[in-house]
């Protein structure tokens, strides 16, 4: 009856995971460029009380074993990037990947951050930074005089200026695409770091060598399914419910076998 009550607490541990991932899903369900995560579970060891294949004292060798499982637990959250839907703003420095890739960063410690919330703005000198401050990589600056932002699929940034009707190149916003992207680490503020699962970061120009173009007047919303995510926390809460009745039947087969 010991082992039905750790198993069932595994049990236990692995639906309360599965709920914490899916509220964070939920709570992110407004979060521009999120991607939804998904828990990834395992069995746990097995005790073998004995071994398939093994010999009888007839001679005779066992189709099956005799083996004990000893619960579930969780290994593992991935990031599921399938594309969120496009939601129109009409705002010159909000940007949507149509496609794969990331937008890069540069945060203050001087490290690159990727990401796929294009929610981007002018600072005071001109300069175009993501909602935490932090410059697009490489940097480009936008005039505070410019009358008109126009930014093309391929990334390229040109503005116009007062009585001069040629267009001015800014430069051309860089995308980034990884052969792992599920690799990357979640730091929030909407950003990822590289890791060694990730794999190098491949930059260049949008719409080249499999990178998505850049969508201008538009945001990409998060990817999270809200139905799907209610199926799974009901299913989340059946699961916890069971493994908790299963350690209250444990309990009181203990008890009676206690009363023998």
């Amino acid at each position: 009856m010991m082992r039905a009550l750790y198993i069932a607490k595994t049990g236990m541990d692995a639906s309360q995971f599965q709920l914490d991932v899916t509220s964070n899903n939920l709570a992110n369900v407004n979060t521009k460029g999120f991607k939804r995560g998904h828990a990834v579970f395992e069995d746990l060891m097995y005790q073998t009380l004995r071994q398939p294949g093994s010999q009888l004292t007839n001679g005779n060798t066992l189709p099956t074993g005799l083996q004990v499982g000893t619960g579930a637990a969780a290994v593992a959250t991935t990031r599921i990037h399938s594309q969120g839907n496009p939601e129109r703003t009409e705002q010159s420095f909000d940007l949507a990947i149509n496609g794969d890739g990331f937008f890069r960063v540069a945060r203050p410690d001087g490290t690159i951050g990727y990401t796929r919330n294009g929610e981007f703005r002018r600072n005071d000198n001109g300069d175009v930074v993501n909602a935490q401050g932090y410059l697009l990589d490489p940097p480009i600056n936008v005039p505070a005089t410019a009358t008109r932002v126009n930014i093309s699929s391929g990334g390229v940034v040109q503005f116009f200026l007062p009585g001069n009707p040629a267009a001015q190149t800014a430069g051309t916003i860089q995308m980034t695409t990884f052969v792992n992207p599920q690799g990357l680490e979640s730091i929030g503020e909407n950003l990822y770091l590289e890791t060694a699962a990730s794999g190098a970061p491949q930059d260049g120009d949008p719409g080249t060598d499999g990178r998505g173009s850049i969508m201008q007047g538009y945001l990409e919303g998060s990817n999270v399914n809200v139905t799907e995510e209610l199926v799974k926390m009901i299913q989340a809460q059946r699961s916890f419910e069971m493994n908790s009745r299963a350690i209250r039947t444990a309990d009181e087969m203990l008890q009676r076998v206690a009363q023998l």
